[in-house]
């Protein structure tokens, strides 16, 4: 309950009231001093900007070039949609919070933010799995002569989208819910809930959205990259040398990928499996803040590690804004 003092000036008559209050819907939280807020939002105003322009310059040079506007092609520029609208959504509003000290923007937005943001991420980590799935299918031909075309990149962009759609709406409808984090400036899943039924959810999300995704990872490149060790000894004359330098490219996106959303993953699993422990907010904060950086690495990854896209870096605003990146 909040805590209120008054206190009466007697000359005027004027009654001056102090509130401080643990809501993070009405103010920051109590235990945390105003300079954290403070380095987060500068933390976020930098991650955001970055991932927005490297993302949209992605879709940009994608959109303009049709030599690149290839089926292979679709499934990142998709991956480059995702991050940019986490990074629009999730960010931006975390950026605005911090910068407050508190999520002002009322607890409607809340679950709209948790909702977008984790939708966007796992639309994310799907299309990587449909990436090393069309890897596989490309170099691995497991059907023979039949080739990777625009449809079947269409119904891989369908199932994502889909797919992510299904299993992280449901807390909206009430399995689960969207609330408010820890250090109360950015709002996911509740994974602290102690109700059985909310635990069923959590269980199913990260069967559904992390670990089978990343089965399909692990096991489309492992085979492979077991394929392509056979390349030295001329085994396999239908893996060229672009195939295998974009094979290279999205196993360093994975791991980028992994390397951002582990930690908060890790953290989701042991808060679930542990509802009562005590964290203190700011420590608790780390992983959810930290997951968004993902949306700036695979941009980076993508333009500097694709020598197709590179090649047709020669317009004057594409070279400026690739220029611009590579300083920052």
């Amino acid at each position: 309950m909040d805590n209120f003092s008054l206190s009466v000036n007697p000359a005027s008559s004027t009654v001056v009231a102090e509130v401080t209050t643990d809501d993070p819907f009405n103010g920051p939280i109590s235990n945390v001093a105003p300079w954290n807020f403070t380095i987060l939002a500068v933390l976020m105003f930098v991650i955001t900007s970055l991932s927005l322009t490297e993302n949209f310059l992605v879709m940009f040079v994608t959109f303009k070039f049709k030599q690149l506007r290839q089926p292979l092609n679709y499934i990142i520029v998709n991956l480059a949609i995702a991050d940019f609208l986490v990074s629009l959504t999730g960010g931006l509003i975390s950026f605005l919070t911090n910068a407050r000290g508190y999520f002002f923007l009322g607890r409607w937005a809340c679950v709209v933010e948790g909702f977008a943001v984790t939708f966007f991420g796992i639309v994310a980590l799907w299309s990587l799995a449909v990436l090393s799935f069309e890897r596989f299918f490309v170099i691995c031909r497991p059907l023979g002569n039949i080739r990777l075309q625009a449809k079947h990149a269409i119904l891989g962009l369908m199932f994502v989208w889909t797919f992510s759609f299904i299993w992280t709406f449901p807390p909206v409808l009430g399995w689960n819910r969207y609330t408010i984090s820890k250090i109360g400036t950015t709002c996911e899943p509740d994974w602290y809930s102690r109700d059985v039924t909310a635990h069923s959810y959590i269980i199913t999300f990260f069967i559904t959205c992390f670990i089978f995704p990343l089965g399909v990872i692990f096991y489309c490149y492992g085979k492979l990259l077991r394929k392509l060790r056979k390349v030295s000894n001329g085994r396999l004359a239908t893996a060229r040398k672009p195939e295998r330098q974009v094979t290279r490219m999205v196993v360093v996106m994975i791991v980028a990928f992994m390397v951002g959303w582990t930690p908060y993953a890790t953290f989701s699993i042991l808060v679930t499996a542990h509802p009562t422990i005590e964290l203190d907010p700011r420590l608790a904060a780390i992983p959810a803040f930290f997951s968004k950086t993902a949306a700036v690495y695979n941009p980076i990854i993508y333009v500097f590690m694709n020598k197709q896209l590179s090649s047709h870096c020669r317009s004057p605003c594409v070279c400026l804004c690739s220029s611009l990146l590579l300083n920052a």
